[in-house]
């Protein structure tokens, strides 16, 4: 989940008036309208589009998060920029698409990829991430929760503009041994503080654990620290609805739909704490809420420890809707209008720009920005024309323009991952939709009009006039895009087993003890090229079809996050890692 919460008021402790000149305010357009509001961002990982009552879901089991979207504006159409975490992620703070960012594999043909401990690679200095820019606007900022970006000591997100973090760098996979792989780390700022499974224990068995409610303090006392001094941006990044799915104690066994569901009421509970606490301290008005997800519910996990996408197929790690298609909701008490539905196609990675808005400041212009500016639909209801781009690693699969989405490339997974169990799309095969080969539709893509098919399940007839029409306006945006396009060093492809060794004589871990960094591996479609699909370079022409294809740390309690694993690698043994299917 993402949750995003900004907010100011002035030191006196009231909020300052529209048109009053404060001191904090900035010297722009949007500023004439009042202070510069502070910004919260709550996100929860693989929480499905169908996973809150206000969109649907039957059990009614979200109270505060349906009040925000009674209160505030509700997104049907908005997106993630990647089926898998640490893409999404990564667009969200730099507004960016993950192949303009890195956070991609060129390993393999159409692979997704993240960011396991033994990644080599994570969020480039170039990338100009949201934090360090709101810096410019007098902001504190503070993420709470899954960083995601990259493990090693120049990733670290105090790097990369945030003044505060607790939480850790990757999900909460495990328990390991210690031996061959280190159970995952918790960190205070530079501090590491313990480890998932030890000093924070998540009991697998009962699903018992406390994070969310660690997390949730960690909200309410940065809040109320910075309310009354100075604007602030908190990342609410929690995890509970992430497999292993966990809740606190009072909390499990009090839903209808099972420990998912448990984790759900937790942290709409959460939502609800933190909104009071807004409204306690008068800051509400001043204070842009947005809450939404990092991909699509997980269905391989489900129903016991994953979500629903509502009427959308499949789910996380596929480019079909249920797999980027989020809730989204954006409370702003006295500028957002109570009650609306924007049918606006929203992308994550607008918050991005959204957020830099909102401060008066502007993006870079050095560089292609890919998030819009929602201000003008969240406060006077405009719709804008844009496209949605899904991709899964280096290849551009889908892209969505008004009602109609079509499919350049279909995949799931594999035949043989699929005959292993792992089903991205459990009890939703579409005949020639749901492929478990990666089947080329480039001369002829699959369109889908989402208003009347949101399952996917009824491609527009070849022959037809609204076939030919949706066609020929989707090519033209997709090659300018194409061609406007100069994708970044790929971030995910090499891992190195020896980055997560303490020191040189540690004999805890083997350096030269390397494998595949993403599992499970699976093996590549034979007609699914290797290597990188696109020339760091900008191209000057582009056929249709070259459109569409394209620490281990030591064990004290307390320990900084840089001496661990700073220096070069210690091994020279890095090997290429296979992204996730």
């Amino acid at each position: 989940m993402q949750m995003l919460v900004s907010g100011w008021e002035e030191a006196d402790g009231h909020i300052p008036h529209l048109k009053t000149k404060q001191k904090w305010r900035r010297k722009t357009a949007w500023a004439d309208r009042g202070a510069a509001p502070s910004c919260t961002h709550a996100g929860d990982a693989e929480m499905g589009w169908g996973d809150l009552g206000v969109y649907g879901e039957p059990s009614r089991e979200t109270p505060n998060l349906d009040r925000m979207a009674a209160e505030g504006l509700l997104f049907p159409n908005f997106y993630s920029a990647n089926p898998l975490c640490s893409p999404s992620r990564a667009a969200l703070l730099t507004g960016r698409l993950p192949i303009r960012n890195g956070f991609y594999t060129t390993n393999a043909h159409a692979r997704n990829a993240y960011t396991p401990q033994e990644i080599v690679g994570g969020i480039p200095d170039s990338e100009q991430l949201l934090p360090e820019l709101l810096k410019k606007a007098g902001y504190v900022s503070k993420i709470v929760g899954k960083w995601h970006l990259g493990h090693r000591p120049q990733f670290h997100p105090l790097k990369h503009g945030f003044d505060e973090w607790f939480g850790s760098p990757n999900c909460h996979f495990g328990p390991y041994d210690n031996k061959a792989r280190p159970n995952i780390p918790v960190y205070r700022d530079w501090e590491m503080v313990g480890r998932y499974y030890e000093e924070f224990p998540i009991n697998l068995k009962t699903g018992e654990a406390n994070l969310t409610q660690i997390y949730l303090q960690e909200a309410l006392d940065f809040i109320k620290r910075q309310a009354r001094h100075h604007p602030f941006f908190l990342y609410w990044a929690v995890d509970a609805t992430h497999a292993p799915v966990y809740a606190s104690k009072p909390f499990l066994g009090t839903s209808q739909r099972g420990r998912y569901g448990d984790a759900v009421r937790e942290i709409d509970d959460s939502i609800g704490k933190i909104l009071e606490l807004l409204q306690d301290l008068h800051v509400a008005d001043n204070t842009f809420v947005f809450f939404t997800s990092d991909n699509g519910a997980a269905l391989i996990s489900a129903p016991e420890q994953g979500g629903s996408n509502g009427p959308f197929l499949c789910g996380k790690q596929t480019t079909f809707e249920g797999g980027m298609r989020e809730p989204a909701l954006a409370w702003w008490p006295g500028h957002v209008t109570a009650g609306q539905v924007s049918h606006q196609l929203g992308s994550i990675m607008d918050l991005f720009t959204t957020s830099l808005a909102l401060a008066g400041l502007t993006p870079p212009s050095d560089r292609a920005i890919d998030g819009l500016n929602l201000l003008p639909t969240l406060l006077q209801g405009r719709l804008m024309d844009r496209p949605i781009f899904y991709y899964r690693g280096d290849t551009l699969m889908a892209s969505t323009l008004g009602q109609h989405k079509a499919h350049f490339w279909t995949w799931t997974n594999s035949w043989e991952n699929f005959r292993q169990g792992i089903d991205f799309c459990p009890g939703q095969n579409v005949s020639g939709v749901t492929t478990h080969n990666l089947e080329d539709h480039t001369k002829l893509p699959l369109i889908f009009h989402l208003g009347r098919d949101p399952g996917e399940r009824f491609p527009l007839s070849f022959a037809s006039a609204e076939y030919q029409e949706a066609l020929s306006r989707i090519t033209s945006v997709v090659q300018q895009h194409q061609e406007a396009l100069v994708p970044a060093q790929p971030q995910l492809n090499v891992c190195n087993w020896a980055v997560m060794a303490p020191t040189q004589s540690s004999t805890s871990v083997q350096p030269d003890k390397t494998r595949p960094c993403s599992p499970p591996v699976e093996k590549r479609p034979h007609h699914a090229s290797i290597g990188q699909k696109h020339k760091h370079r900008r191209a000057s022409k582009v056929s249709l079809k070259s459109v569409f294809r394209p620490q281990r740390m030591r064990r004290r309690l307390v320990q900084p996050w840089g001496p661990q694993q700073s220096g070069p690698l210690r091994s020279s043994f890095s090997v290429p890692c296979l992204g996730v299917p």
